[in-house]
């Protein structure tokens, strides 16, 4: 049997489909973007505004729909990720190399494994410091911080009902607030908050938790 051959950087490139991605050797098509998705994805890019603002230290690049390439056969487009400046003081042009120091999943319908387990593994695998995973369906989050070796969850919410709700801190942007009522919702919120564990329902049953 003819094994299997894996694709590479240069096959992502010659790809027809913008909306492809080289995840673990093989060329796999993005979800379409739904509302749901966009509009998490556009609160939570305006709620790190302050951090990027910033420079120097303390100062990030954060960007949406970036494109890492990790290896030659491993280069996913990530939902947010962010580099500290300090990490990287130029800024970025050209295929992004450096390894990010934080990323940010938006969950889609059916595609909830590639978040909570391919994109859990090959960042942890490749040490990066902050993972946050988020499901619009649920307006649930959970972010991840490597301990060692392993990633372990630092923070969970689980909005509820629309009431007034403040930001959040949650690292690696505790030094502000988030407001996590906005980024689901447009409006403030009353989330069920939990520092170190979980209170999701669906995404329960996906999670990989500490190891």
């Amino acid at each position: 049997m003819e094994a299997l051959q894996l694709k590479t950087v240069a096959d992502l490139l010659n790809a027809a489909d913008e909306r492809t991605e080289l995840v673990n050797g093989e060329l796999i098509k993005r979800p379409m973007a739904r509302p749901e998705h966009a509009m998490v994805q556009s609160g939570l890019s305006d709620e790190v505004q302050p951090f990027k603002r910033k420079s120097g230290v303390g100062g990030w690049w954060i960007m949406t729909e970036i494109s890492v390439r990790y290896h030659e056969h491993h280069c996913p487009t990530h939902d947010l990720a962010g580099w500290r400046k300090e990490h990287a003081p130029a800024r970025p042009s050209g295929m992004m190399a450096l390894l990010p120091d934080w990323v940010c999943e938006i969950t889609s319908p059916g595609h909830e494994r590639k978040d909570l387990f391919t994109n859990f593994m090959a960042l942890q695998r490749h040490q990066v410091p902050y993972y946050w995973v988020i499901s619009p369906e649920d307006h649930t989050l959970i972010a991840y911080q490597l301990v060692g070796e392993h990633y372990h969850v630092v923070f969970s919410a689980e909005c509820g009902q629309p009431e007034h709700f403040r930001g959040m801190r949650i690292p690696p942007f505790a030094a502000g607030e988030i407001d996590l009522g906005y980024v689901f919702w447009g409006s403030r919120q009353n989330p069920l908050v939990s520092n170190g564990g979980l209170k999701f329902s669906k995404l329960l049953k996906f999670c990989a938790l500490d190891h």
